[in-house]
C-alpha cells in the first residue's frame, strides 16, 4: 500500500490542470482491471477534469452505500521537484496531496475492492472519485447530491485530524464576490473629482470583517482583493472575495442576507455583490451519531479506538450530502498533517487498521 501511495503522491493532479487529473483518472482504472466492479467515466466540463464512478455489490434495489474521495490537489505541478519530493521518513509519508486526499482514497479503494471481491457488502456500494473538490465542486455538486439522496450512509476519505479523530460536523461555507465601483481622474490635477474604490472597498471590508462572532461560531475572512490601475490614477475598480463559515444553517441564512445587502457608505460608489452558501452546514444529526457510534464499535472490534474532532472549520462534499439529511461520516481517511503545506504527510501505521474499518462500514452500514 505504501508503494501504491507513493505512486499515486508522484502523480501530480491540481485541480486547474484538467489533462493531470484525467491523467490521475486513468491511472485509477488502468489499476481495476479485472477487478469485479462497474467503471463508469464522466467527461469534465468547465475546464476541469472527469469523474469516475464505480459500482459493486448485490443487485438489489436497496439504498446504497456511497463512497466519496475527491483526486484533485492543492499543489500546482512542480511541487515534487521544488519543496515537497515523495519519500517515506520512519512512519510518515511525504507528497503533494497524499494527505488531502489520496492516501484516503487510496485505502477506501483497497476496502472497497477487499468487499466486492469477498461478496459481503450488506448492501450495493458506489464509489464516486471527484476533480475538483478543492476549489468547491462546482461542476460535481449536482452529481454528488443525486448520487447522495439514494444512499443509506455516505462515507466521505478526507484526512483523519488530531491523531486519528473523523469528523461528524462541518461548517458551512459561503463565498461572494464584491465589485465597488467610483470615478477615476488624474491623482495630481484632478484628485478632487475622483472617487477612489479601493478607499470605499477599504470600509467595506472593515464592516465585512467586524462581522465575525467567535461565539457562534461565525467567520468573515476578505483574503482577496484587486484593484486600481496606475499609481498616478484615482481607482474607479475595486474587486474582492469573502469566504464566509458558519455553524447553522439560519446563520448562513442570516449572513449571506447581511452581505448580499452591502450598500455604499459614501455617495457617488456602486457595490454589486454576488454569491452565497457554497456548501450547507454538516450537523451532527441523531443518525450522523448513530453512524459514527456505530464506527466507534467497528473499530473496537479491529483493535483500535475511534474519536471524533469538534466540529471543523473546512468544508468538503461530505456538507453536501449532510445537508440532504443523508448520515454522513467524514475523515475516514489517512491520519497525519500538513494539509495544502509543503510539510503535507500521512502516516504509514493508519493505512491498515483504516482500510480495514472501511470495509467493515461497507460490509454492515
Amino acid at each position: 500500500m505504501v508503494e501504491d501511495v507513493c505512486a499515486w503522491a508522484r502523480h501530480e493532479s491540481p485541480t486547474d490542470d484538467a489533462a493531470a487529473v484525467d491523467a490521475m483518472m486513468d491511472r485509477l482504472v488502468a489499476g481495476l482491471e479485472g477487478e469485479p466492479v462497474g467503471i463508469e467515466r464522466l467527461p469534465g466540463r468547465e475546464g476541469l477534469g472527469g469523474s469516475v464512478i464505480l459500482r459493486a455489490g448485490p443487485a438489489t434495489q436497496r439504498e446504497h452505500a456511497l463512497v466519496l474521495s475527491h483526486l484533485d490537489t492543492v499543489h500546482p505541478i512542480g511541487t515534487l521537484e521544488d519543496g515537497l519530493p515523495v519519500r517515506v521518513e520512519g512512519d510518515r509519508i511525504y507528497g503533494p496531496g497524499v494527505y488531502d486526499m489520496k492516501g484516503g482514497a487510496y485505502l477506501a479503494l483497497q476496502a472497497f475492492l477487499e468487499v466486492a471481491r469477498k461478496g459481503t457488502a450488506k448492501r450495493p456500494m458506489v464509489y464516486l472519485f471527484t476533480p475538483d473538490e478543492e476549489i468547491g465542486s462546482p461542476t460535481t455538486r449536482a452529481l454528488i447530491e443525486h448520487l447522495g439522496r439514494d444512499a443509506a450512509a455516505v462515507l466521505v476519505t478526507e484526512p483523519a485530524r488530531d491523531g486519528g479523530k473523523i469528523v461528524t460536523c462541518r461548517k458551512g461555507v459561503g463565498r461572494f464576490e464584491v465589485h465597488v465601483e467610483g470615478r477615476p481622474a488624474h491623482s495630481g490635477s484632478r484628485h478632487a473629482q475622483g472617487r477612489n474604490a479601493i478607499h470605499e472597498a477599504a470600509r467595506q471590508i472593515a464592516a465585512i470583517e467586524a462581522m465575525t462572532d467567535y461565539d457562534r461560531g461565525v467567520t468573515t475572512t476578505v483574503g482577496l482583493i484587486k484593484g486600481g490601475t496606475a499609481m498616478n490614477t484615482i481607482p474607479q475598480h475595486c474587486r474582492f472575495a469573502i469566504d464566509l463559515r458558519v455553524e447553522t444553517a439560519a446563520d448562513g441564512e442570516e449572513f449571506s442576507r447581511a452581505i448580499l445587502g452591502l450598500a455604499p457608505q459614501r455617495p457617488d460608489f456602486k457595490v454589486t455583490v454576488t454569491g452565497g452558501m457554497n456548501r450547507p452546514t454538516f450537523e451532527r444529526t441523531p443518525q450522523v451519531a448513530a453512524l459514527y457510534e456505530a464506527a466507534v464499535g467497528l473499530a473496537a472490534e479491529i483493535g483500535f479506538a475511534l474519536e471524533e474532532t469538534t466540529r471543523t472549520g473546512g468544508g468538503s462534499d461530505g456538507n453536501f450530502t449532510a445537508g440532504l439529511g443523508v448520515p454522513t461520516l467524514d475523515g475516514l481517511g489517512i491520519d497525519g498533517d500538513g494539509a495544502h503545506t509543503l510539510e503535507e504527510y500521512g502516516l504509514v501505521s493508519s493505512l491498515g487498521p483504516r482500510a480495514m474499518l472501511m470495509a467493515r462500514l461497507l460490509e454492515t452500514v
